[in-house]
C-alpha cells in the first residue's frame, strides 16, 4: 500500500504535538490522517474509524497511561507505532508483549515517520502471519488427537488394526462427504455418551 492509500490515526493528548505529527505525516505522503486528542472512549472511536495504522504519541507517559495503551494495542489488532520521549526497559518489554509494532523512544522526528510506519506495518504483518500459523498448527494437533482417540475406539470395539481403523474413518468420511476429523469427533462424542468413563 502506498502512503496516500493508508488511513492513519494519530492519538495524542497534546494538540500542538498532534498538529506537528499530522503535518509531518502529510509531508511524508500520508493524505488520510485523523487526529484524536481525547482519550475517553478510544476503543470505540478506533473501531468506527477502522484505521490501517495507529500512531500513538506520548510525551511523558506514566505507568497507567502506558498500560491502557498496551491494552488498547492488544484489542485493536492493527499496526501500532508508539512514540515516547523517554522510557525504561520494563516499558519496552511490555510494549513488545502487547504487540506494539514499533516502540520509538526519543520522540517523533518528521524525517523518520515514513520508514518507521513502513517497519511497523511489516512487523505487524509478520507477527500476524506467525500467530495464524501457530493457530493452524494447534488446530491440526487437536484434530490429530481426536482422530487418534477415534481410531483407538474402533480398534478396541471392532478389533481392527490402526491402519484398518483409519481406513474405516476415511471411507466413512468420503461416503458422507465430510472431513475425517468430523467423523472422528462424532464417534468420540457418541462413545462418551454411551460410556462416560470409557473414552479416555
Amino acid at each position: 500500500m502506498k502512503p496516500n492509500e493508508l488511513n492513519v490515526l494519530v492519538i495524542d493528548e497534546n494538540r500542538i504535538r498532534a498538529a506537528i505529527i499530522e503535518e509531518g505525516l502529510r509531508d511524508a505522503g500520508y493524505d488520510q490522517v485523523t487526529v484524536i486528542d481525547v482519550m475517553h472512549g478510544l476503543a470505540r472511536r478506533i473501531a468506527d474509524l477502522n484505521p490501517d495504522i495507529i500512531v500513538i504519541d506520548l510525551e511523558n507517559p506514566n505507568r497507567d497511561m502506558l498500560e491502557s495503551m498496551f491494552q488498547l494495542s492488544r484489542a485493536v489488532k492493527r499496526p501500532i507505532a508508539m512514540f515516547v520521549d523517554k522510557s525504561d526497559e520494563a516499558s519496552i518489554e511490555a510494549a513488545v508483549e502487547a504487540g506494539v509494532s514499533a516502540y520509538i523512544v526519543d520522540g517523533l522526528k518528521q524525517e523518520r515517520v515514513r520508514p518507521i510506519l513502513k517497519m511497523a506495518i511489516s512487523r505487524f504483518n509478520a507477527f500476524s502471519r506467525l500467530s495464524r500459523e501457530l493457530e493452524e498448527t494447534r488446530g491440526e494437533l487437536e484434530n490429530r488427537k481426536v482422530i487418534d482417540r477415534a481410531k483407538g475406539l474402533l480398534m478396541r470395539s471392532r478389533g481392527l488394526s490402526e491402519e484398518a481403523a483409519y481406513a474405516l474413518l476415511r471411507r466413512t468420511a468420503m461416503n458422507q462427504n465430510r472431513k475425517i476429523v468430523e467423523i472422528a469427533q462424532s464417534l468420540v462424542t457418541a462413545a462418551s455418551l454411551l460410556d462416560p468413563g470409557g473414552t479416555e
